[in-house]
């Protein structure tokens, strides 16, 4: 009853091959990035401030002479990096808290709902803000305080699939051969809902990816000189008349990685949740 489905089905859905196309060329670039930026990401001349895009610098330079395209391109390590550590955070946290309230219910189960409620009714970047200020401007804190903001989502879906299952014959029969309450979560439950978490945490990715570049633009997030798109942006606002390819370029990026998660997930969900299928 786990998460099942082949290959055909995968290609003949365009969405999912479109979002996997989009995100198989950003990896290519965070994975290859030594070997496609032709500069530094920190090398500073400042004789060659502000220039505009030109084969030396692809997509211009800042106001310290930085080339852009190579500052662009080595963001897509630290967008990707974080994104998916977020969501591996969140996801462990609300996947067992979800499992363990749908499981066991009775007072666990409120108290775990009523700490989920409480957090989905928070608004999130204005939490991982008001974290991030207590814990003090870093990349590692950021991620601390998406995850702990968002795993609200995994634990009630988690939770509602739990409840469903834990009462269908083959977790009876597992109950009647001795089997622990443990051995059932990991063995019988956990596989059957791996579907709603694999479409989740997929779609959580972009959100993660915007949260991060949004501490980032408020100078909350990675510190200079990073390359993290939030930065470039953020120092780019101050010059956007002047040389607007610093923040046309890190922006691009971040639209083409957000979508091609948002693709990604939408078709995964088309194709597991076969209520969606006509």
């Amino acid at each position: 009853m786990g998460a099942k489905f082949d290959v055909k089905v995968l290609t003949r859905n365009k969405v999912f091959l479109a979002g996997l196309i989009i995100l198989f060329t950003v990896a290519v670039v965070a994975v290859f990035a030594d070997a496609i930026a032709p500069h530094p990401y920190d090398e500073m001349n400042v004789s060659l401030a502000l220039r505009a895009p030109q084969p030396q610098f692809p997509f211009g330079t800042d106001q310290y002479g930085r080339c852009v395209f190579s500052r662009v391109i080595y963001g897509t390590r630290i967008a990707l990096g974080v994104g998916l550590v977020v969501v591996l955070v969140e996801s462990l946290i609300g996947v067992t808290l979800g499992l363990l309230a749908g499981y066991y219910g009775k007072k666990f189960d409120k108290i775990v709902m009523f700490v989920t409620d409480l957090t989905w009714a928070l608004p999130p970047l204005v939490m991982a803000l008001a974290i991030v200020t207590m814990l003090g401007p870093s990349l590692i804190n950021v991620v601390i305080a998406i995850a702990a903001v968002s795993w609200a989502q995994f634990a009630r879906i988690v939770r509602a699939k739990t409840q469903a299952l834990k009462n269908m014959p083959f977790v009876e029969a597992a109950r009647a051969f001795g089997e622990g309450d443990l051995n059932i979560i990991l063995r019988y439950i956990l596989p059957n809902v791996l579907s709603p978490i694999i479409v989740l945490s997929t779609l959580s990715l972009p959100q993660a990816i915007l949260s991060t570049t949004s501490l980032g633009f408020l100078g909350l997030g990675a510190q200079p000189p990073s390359p993290d798109w939030g930065l470039i942006l953020s120092e780019g606002k101050n010059y956007i008349r002047q040389a607007p390819w610093i923040s046309i370029f890190p922006g691009i990026a971040l639209v083409y990685t957000v979508l091609g998660f948002n693709l990604l997930g939408e078709g995964l969900r088309e194709i597991l949740d076969p209520r969606l299928k006509l």
